[in-house]
């Protein structure tokens, strides 16, 4: 039982192999936009791009979520009412902010 707890938490490898990644997708996009070799809307696309991609490597190596197994199914909800929760809580933020301040022009 302990041996299969430990095995959620990743070794010293996986989490080098995360971090690399994740200086590599911080490190490209940053590179794009002070070049300025991409046109603006092309430069945004690719550092959304790399975001997506980020996320997901920070879910794998960091957080360790498995999508697999019957755990990963507990992951995998968890993970999506996480989701949901920040993007209502955010979105509606949003939403609040942008109505208070169309009230306040008039």
């Amino acid at each position: 039982m302990d041996h299969e707890h430990n095995l959620d938490h990743g070794s010293v490898k996986s989490y080098l192999v995360g971090f690399v990644l994740a200086v590599i997708l911080t490190v490209i996009p940053f590179y794009l936009v002070m070049n300025l070799s991409m046109s603006k809307v092309a430069t945004l696309y690719t550092i959304f791009a790399f975001a997506v991609v980020q996320i997901v490597v920070h879910l794998k190596y960091f957080l360790h979520l498995n999508f697999t197994t019957e755990t990963g199914r507990l992951n995998t909800i968890s993970f999506l009412f996480s989701a949901l929760i920040i993007g209502l809580v955010v979105g509606l933020s949003l939403w609040i902010i942008f109505s208070a301040n169309n009230l306040m022009m008039f």
